[in-house]
């Protein structure tokens, strides 16, 4: 689907300038097979033009629906379902209105939370910032990202603001084929649209997305049609991207929870079975509509020295987050059951096969669990002048374990360093992200339960859900020696995050408990430059 190649050769086609050239204003966007129960079902976007006030050209563009049975014939090619802006020929950048106009629309529909301290209404989106994407990328790779914001806005024009078959239509006969669009290898543009837009905007359009998904991937387990999907369309779906800034590498990733691989479960594989009580099919419908939305910081730092170049990284920001897509403000049957981070590795290195590092160093050995062990004597005897006097003694001994929630390690794989968060029940030592649990509840072995996650002063989570660890919590600062050949060049550095979530019950009385895991990988820049290095 290259919607984009279509719309600029629109003002530079000589088939433009004939009435009867119908065929060339009009892409279709979806089409179904015809059957003898149901017409050919088509989506078109059609282009036409028009004269504004000073005699200028200017295209429109808009969405009609052809063959469907609740629009009545007259209406098929006549009213469209959605219509964009004017689009001025005589502009340095004609489409540019409407390209602002459907990311705009997408901002403004988005499923932020209702306590959400940057409301939706306040986000305009700046023309500037929005140019310059399409200025600096050639049409060919800025055409997948305009598929993904095409497609994203579509969905609630088709699923929300248009009848019930047409919504069905979008997702067997649009999404469902062009799914990959949506997976976590995307061109740089889109790394380059969320820099530039700035993390409000982002957190609007990657939970937009991520509902949609969620629709998606719940109809995929229920109908026979979209389950026919190649598993590698559906795996890793959302947004991932590296970049270095004022001395951070920062690694973001965006991923509905549903579409991240399953390592266990209680039940088909966390899929929604055929059959299944009222109260649980409730429970992982709730479950399906939530994001993981995780931001990485490194803190990087580099050294000049005779011989060689010292790089070091630290630690300075995680933040693993689980957002509740949706929009209902009233329902808080399931508002507490959600999936929790249960571990976190993080890994940072040079380039696979470099051979210009000399040397790895950790900073942080392996940590030994501290025990104490406390006794106590406690004698007691009677006095007085009874003819047979007793004495009874009593010894008493207890040992006490300091085991915090979270455990911290460091290690290596290769160059690389490895920062990796194990989460722990503070009363056995036992890591959550492998526990299976037994008993209603997920809490029916002893000392394990993790009932009221998310309150009381010894919680393992913030009050939203998530975790925030800053540098302090990390360990020591990791570091690497380079070659002194490599000075005033410009390295490529990997940064990888994996991040597991689990969920057990809150709040609710049921035996389901997942766990599922993702995986990021990018690459970022480490400058070897003498003056913009200076520390």
């Amino acid at each position: 689907m290259d919607v984009w190649s279509w719309i600029c050769e629109l003002p530079n086609s000589d088939e433009w300038n004939h009435s009867e050239s119908e065929s060339y204003l009009t892409f279709t966007l979806a089409s179904s097979a015809p059957s003898s129960k149901h017409p050919t079902q088509l989506i078109h976007l059609r282009a036409d033009r028009s004269l504004t006030s000073e005699a200028e050209t200017s295209i429109r563009f808009s969405v009609r629906l052809v063959g469907f049975n609740k629009l009545s014939s007259d209406d098929d090619d006549q009213k469209p379902i959605w219509a964009s802006n004017a689009c001025p020929l005589s502009s340095e950048n004609p489409f540019l209105p409407l390209v602002l106009q459907l990311l705009q629309e997408i901002v403004s529909r988005s499923p932020m939370a209702q306590d959400s301290t940057c409301p939706r209404s306040q986000l305009q989106l700046q023309r500037g910032q929005v140019s310059w994407i399409l200025d600096s990328h050639a049409p060919e790779s800025f055409s997948r990202f305009f598929n993904l914001v095409l497609l994203t806005r579509l969905f609630w024009v088709c699923a929300c603001d248009a009848p019930s078959d047409v919504g069905s239509f979008f997702f067997h006969y649009l999404l469902a084929p062009n799914i990959e669009t949506f997976t976590c290898h995307h061109a740089p543009v889109v790394r380059n649209f969320f820099v530039a837009v700035g993390a409000d905007v982002e957190l609007c359009f990657t939970r937009t997305a991520g509902y949609m998904l969620a629709k998606w991937l719940i109809l995929r387990d229920v109908e026979v049609g979209l389950r026919s999907t190649p598993p590698a369309a559906s795996g890793n779906l959302g947004f991932s991207y590296a970049v270095e800034s004022h001395g951070l590498w920062i690694l973001k990733g965006f991923s509905p929870v549903k579409s991240m691989q399953c390592m266990q479960s209680q039940g088909q594989n966390g899929l929604f079975p055929a059959v299944m009580e009222t109260r649980e099919s409730l429970l992982k419908y709730a479950l399906a509509h939530q994001q993981l939305e995780a931001v990485i910081q490194l803190e990087y730092k580099v050294r000049f020295h005779e011989s060689y170049i010292h790089v070091s990284a630290r630690v300075d920001n995680l933040r693993i987050h689980v957002a509740k897509l949706g929009f209902r403000k009233n329902d808080e049957s399931f508002l507490n059951e959600k999936h929790f981070p249960s571990r976190v590795r993080v890994w940072v290195g040079p380039e696979v096969g470099a051979s210009y590092v000399g040397g790895l160093s950790l900073g942080w050995s392996t940590e030994n669990v501290e025990r104490e062990t406390e006794m106590q004597k406690t004698m007691k005897g009677s006095s007085g002048k009874p003819k047979v006097p007793k004495v009874k003694a009593m010894v008493r001994m207890a040992t006490r374990s300091k085991i915090k929630n979270w455990r911290w390690d460091q290690d290596t794989d290769g160059n690389a360093a490895v920062f990796d968060a194990t989460l722990c029940d503070n009363t056995t030592g036992i890591e959550v992200a492998t526990w299976k649990p037994s008993g209603v509840g997920g809490g029916g072995e002893v000392g394990i339960d993790f009932r009221r996650r998310y309150s009381g002063n010894g919680r393992a989570f913030t009050k939203s859900g998530g975790v925030v660890f800053a540098g302090d919590e990390c360990g020591a600062e990791v570091g690497w020696r380079v070659s002194k050949e490599m000075e005033w060049s410009v390295l490529k550095w990997r940064i990888g995050g994996k991040v597991w979530l689990s969920y057990w019950p809150n709040q609710v009385n049921s035996s389901y408990y997942e766990t599922r895991c993702i995986e990021w990988c990018d690459e970022v820049d480490l400058p070897l430059i003498p003056s913009a290095n200076l520390i």
